[in-house]
């Protein structure tokens, strides 16, 4: 199987082709400007040291600071790290967003550390490369593993550093540090706002909904799609699934899923659920399938039991090309990831202006602007997708690399 990285450039490649961009920039576009690997020690509990390993990547700045998350993760690696900082910079270029795009990562499963440990582990990342960071630099952000506690702890630590308190390095922060309102829910949010636009050119009424992946963005956009009336039929996170045929109440999953770590038939009692894998919430029978949680979960395996009208790619990543072929040999829809998750980022966005002026607003103005920011790229992608002929993927990427290059050039 192809690496998270082969497989990026593969999309890149194919949608630099059909844009008609030049091999010279194409490599220019493909090359990360730098890339830091270092070791984090941090003194245990019991008194031993352990080393992390750490990474930044820093992909492309031609239209703004990079930008992009840090993960905690026990399976990260460098492959993904630069695969990764490649998609952030597409998907700020696809927002229109004065950004470029970066990554980084821990190797380490942050549930295995005690607070105390996290939060060193969390100081020593900025440690490593503060010189490299900033608010017109690099502004990293919350990803997988990472919360807005572990970003306060950062903020706090590079602001040490500089010598001067510095809210706008970082974005994802607890709002009582200078994190923004509404900016949790954002990727969620942004997610809901994609479906609603893609719906509104469907005929597809009261659709039935799965998603993989019950952690923050996942439970977001489950809330959102229940408020607003849509019907989720199936839940999964690490530890197991459900499955229900007649709806899902998803505050009551919500309830379960704080109480008890996860969501099982077991913590339902007298609800008719059926217990479900990860693997196994892919291949039911819905309307719009949602993988929320890692990458490569769509395959050459399990490409042909997909039996989704639509996904959308609230994970970075979740679908391999070769699987992408046949899914849309079988008229299935993709909706990329650098346009359903954009939320993230565009929330992000808003919290730095913020941080920059000092002056912070409500919930419902930052979801307004998002809701605004997101329509315009969907708009932005059904556009370039009749003018080229192409799929949501290659619309998605034409439209950001030509907006990368131009820059570039310029």
């Amino acid at each position: 199987m192809s690496t998270f990285l082969e497989n990026t450039k593969q999309f890149i490649n194919h949608a630099a082709e059909m844009a008609h961009i030049e091999s010279g920039m194409l490599a220019r576009l493909e090359k990360s400007d730098r890339v830091l690997e270092f070791e984090i020690t941090v003194k245990k509990g019991d008194g031993a040291e352990e080393k992390f390993q750490g990474w930044r990547v820093q992909h492309n700045n031609a239209l703004g600071p990079y930008k992009g998350g840090i993960r905690f993760h026990q399976d990260s690696s460098l492959d993904e790290v630069e695969a990764l900082a490649s998609i952030m910079t597409w998907k700020t270029a696809l927002m229109d967003l004065p950004f470029g795009g970066a990554k980084g990562a821990v190797k380490v499963d942050p549930k295995k550390l005690t607070r105390e440990e996290l939060e060193a582990l969390s100081r020593g990342y900025v440690q490593a490369i503060w010189e490299n960071l900033g608010s017109y630099k690099d502004i990293p952000a919350p990803d997988v593993g990472t919360t807005p506690e572990i970003l306060d702890w950062m903020t706090d630590e590079y602001s040490k550093l500089t010598g001067k308190w510095s809210p706008a390095a970082f974005t994802g922060k607890s709002v009582d540090k200078g994190g923004s309102k509404g900016r949790e829910i954002a990727t969620g949010f942004g997610g809901f706002v994609v479906i609603r636009e893609y719906l509104l050119q469907r005929n597809m009424e009261r659709p039935k909904i799965a998603i993989q992946g019950f952690g923050n963005v996942g439970l977001h956009i489950a809330e959102i799609l229940y408020e607003h009336g849509y019907m989720v039929t199936a839940l999964s996170d690490s530890k197991g699934g459900i499955y229900g045929v007649g709806g899902i109440d998803i505050p009551e999953a919500v309830r379960v899923k704080k109480e008890h770590g996860t969501v099982s038939p077991a913590f339902f009692p007298g609800k008719n659920f059926q217990s479900i894998s990860n693997e196994e919430l892919l291949e039911l029978p819905v309307d719009i399938l949602i993988p929320a949680a890692l990458e490569n979960q769509i395959t050459e395996t399990n490409a042909d039991k997909i039996n989704a009208r639509v996904i959308l790619e609230l994970a970075n990543g979740p679908v391999t090309p070769v699987a992408e072929a046949r899914l849309e040999a079988r008229g299935i829809d993709i909706v990329p990831d650098i346009l359903a998750n954009g939320g993230g980022v565009v929330g992000s966005y808003f919290e730095w202006i913020q941080s920059l002026e000092e002056n912070y607003w409500e919930a419902k103005q930052v979801l307004e602007k998002i809701d605004a920011k997101m329509v315009a790229a969907f708009r932005g992608v059904c556009e370039t997708k009749k003018q080229h002929g192409a799929n949501w993927r290659m619309a998605s990427y034409i439209r950001a690399l030509l907006r990368v290059a131009e820059a570039m050039k310029k």
